[in-house]
């Protein structure tokens, strides 16, 4: 039997892979039918394999030893990730009721992120340069900015917000995501 975290099992997944990205719910991608969600597509072809190949989850006692919390750095990198993708999958056209969420959330998310000293830098960055929840090319154009600004204080190379679709959306023009 497979799970999610134990919340999805193999007879309630076809019921979920149903569910289509495109119908315009609350949190959707707003109706964008052109583009398909390549995070949710991945995922769907991930879980299936293993529904079909009858894997498990592994046992408490089958990690004893090989993962461990993650560090500053990894805790960054994957939660940029999620941002980012968040940012890509957001409504073009965002009801008024889903960008109030957005700006909510992303507050929200500054109080609880789990690094103190990262999360007082984001809410300083917040209340200087407030949430663009307006659109999904501005809340992503934000989010890169934001990004951004933690690369300069870390030394690290900043990214050329005018790809941020091409990373986080559509992939590579290169084909390297096909």
């Amino acid at each position: 039997m497979f799970s999610l975290l134990g919340l999805i099992d193999a007879k309630s997944w076809p019921r979920i892979a149903r569910l289509n990205h495109n119908d315009d719910h609350m949190y959707g991608t707003g109706g964008r039918s052109a583009q398909p969600c390549r995070a949710c597509n991945d995922f769907k072809q991930w879980a299936q394999t293993n529904v079909h190949n009858k894997t498990t989850e592994p046992t408490g006692d089958q990690h004893v030893g090989k993962e461990c919390p993650l560090s500053r750095d990894q805790l960054g990198r994957n939660t940029w990730s999620l941002l980012h993708t968040m940012a890509a999958y957001y409504p073009k056209e965002p009801s008024p009721q889903q960008r109030t969420d957005m700006k909510q959330w992303i507050e929200i998310f500054g109080r609880f992120y789990p690094c103190d000293d990262c999360a007082k830098d984001f809410r300083s960055d917040i209340a200087t340069d407030p949430p663009q929840t307006q659109s999904q090319q501005a809340l992503s154009q934000w989010f890169c900015r934001i990004h951004n600004k933690v690369n300069q204080k870390l030394g690290k190379k900043l990214f050329d917000c005018k790809r941020v679709d091409e990373r986080w959306l559509n992939g590579w023009s290169d084909g390297s995501c096909d």
